[in-house]
């Protein structure tokens, strides 16, 4: 039984230029990566139409036609982020959910200056979902969309940094943005820009380092920490954020330490209570501080860094009743692929995915190692049987043709 580990191949990945390259940024990608990703802002002005992706009709059929919820939309007026009682109400007879949207409400909110703010649209509204996981993909990052609707002359947020990547993507209006180099670079997800309040409002009233109106089709890139501030000028401005929770070193020596200390559990001596009386540790810390050491430079991480990597993120939307079809019609002629942003990992003779692990016999393990180029395979190529399982775990997916 082989011991490698095989992850899928995204082919569109790998043959020829992505969202990244070709609606994004304006430097090729290898300049991206090695001058200004992680380092520094970057500005891209009309470099794509992004109406196929976002648009001000979108915002309306989410908020007046799709039931939203809370805390899929935030409001903000004044720098401040108004109470979700304020804008939600129940729906009517066979909806009486108390958090759905009031579309009235955030009229009247929108009206007088509010900012709507779409949250997870990588959840609720297909070709952003579909262009976050290619980014995600590309990047090796897990990507969320959020997209933010402002009335002309309005600003939503004081200055503050983020905690995460973000390329805004300009969809309608113009909105002026100013951007300061960072109080705190790289910060980590526990070291948000409220931490460093005064040190962000001092910095923001320096000279700025980019001061501009980004127009539709321009894209501006911020790592995490860079300071910013936005204000729509004489239009509703209307952009999208993506957010690329990048992966850190830090996180790593997380996943290292966590392995470390599962290991250490099985040590008898790690397991063995303190001396009866012990005032303080100090004597033992050298013990455990060695014995940890030696723990972490054992220590593989890998399994626990894809598990926590498959768990930041979801597979592609699934259709229960087109799923059942193809169970049912299933014939030698069918052709299926793997299902997209599974995360599939081949470790041994166990795939484990973002919707759970199966275990294989040696004779599958061959069209299992095939399924994961992420191509189109026919049914009678793979087995029946082995599809048939596979499309009732919901790891592959029927393929119109």
């Amino acid at each position: 039984m082989s011991s490698t580990s095989t992850d899928v191949q995204d082919p569109g990945a790998v043959k020829g230029a992505g969202v990244l390259e070709t609606r994004l940024i304006d430097i090729g990608r290898e300049k991206f990566a090695s001058d200004v990703w992680g380092r520094t802002a970057l500005l891209a002005r009309g470099v794509s139409d992004f109406s196929d992706v976002f648009s001000a009709n979108a915002v309306d059929e989410l908020i007046s036609r799709r039931g939203l919820r809370t805390p899929f939309l935030r409001v903000a007026k004044g720098g401040s982020t108004l109470p979700e009682s304020s804008f939600t109400s129940p729906a009517g007879v066979g909806a009486t959910i108390s958090d759905q949207l009031d579309d009235t409400e955030l009229w009247r909110k929108f009206a007088d200056g509010a900012t709507l703010v779409l949250q997870a649209l990588h959840r609720t509204w297909e070709p952003v979902s579909s262009f976050s996981a290619q980014l995600s993909t590309e990047l090796g990052h897990p990507v969320q969309a959020n997209a933010y609707i402002t009335p002309p002359q309005n600003r939503g947020f004081d200055d503050h940094y983020d905690i995460h990547d973000v390329f805004v993507l300009q969809i309608e209006g113009t909105k002026r943005w100013i951007i300061h180099e960072p109080v705190h670079v790289d910060p980590l997800r526990s070291q948000p820009w409220t931490d460093r309040r005064s040190a962000v409002a001092e910095a923001a009233e320096g000279t700025p380092y980019i001061d501009t109106v980004l127009e539709p089709g321009d894209v501006l890139y911020l790592p995490r920490g860079w300071l910013h501030a936005a204000q729509a000028q004489g239009k509703v401005s209307i952009h999208l954020t993506l957010g690329v929770h990048s992966w850190t070193r830090h996180a790593l020596a997380e996943h290292l330490v966590q392995a470390a200390l599962a290991a250490m559990g099985d040590d008898p001596e790690m397991r063995r209570s303190l001396p009866l009386g012990v005032d303080g540790p100090n004597g033992e810390i050298d013990a455990v501080r060695e014995r940890l050491a030696a723990a972490v430079l054992k220590a593989d991480a890998t399994a626990l860094f894809h598990r926590t990597r498959r768990g930041q993120g979801r597979p592609a939307p699934l259709g229960p009743v087109a799923q059942l079809a193809a169970v049912e019609d299933l014939g030698a002629g069918s052709w299926v692929r793997l299902r997209d942003a599974l995360e599939a990992r081949l470790e041994g003779s166990r795939l484990t995915t973002r919707v759970g692990w199966l275990d294989f016999p040696e004779a599958n393990l061959p069209s299992v190692r095939r399924l994961l180029d992420g191509g189109d395979h026919v049914a009678a190529d793979l087995g029946l049987e082995l599809v048939e399982r596979l499309l009732r775990a919901g790891v592959l997916v029927p393929v119109d043709r």
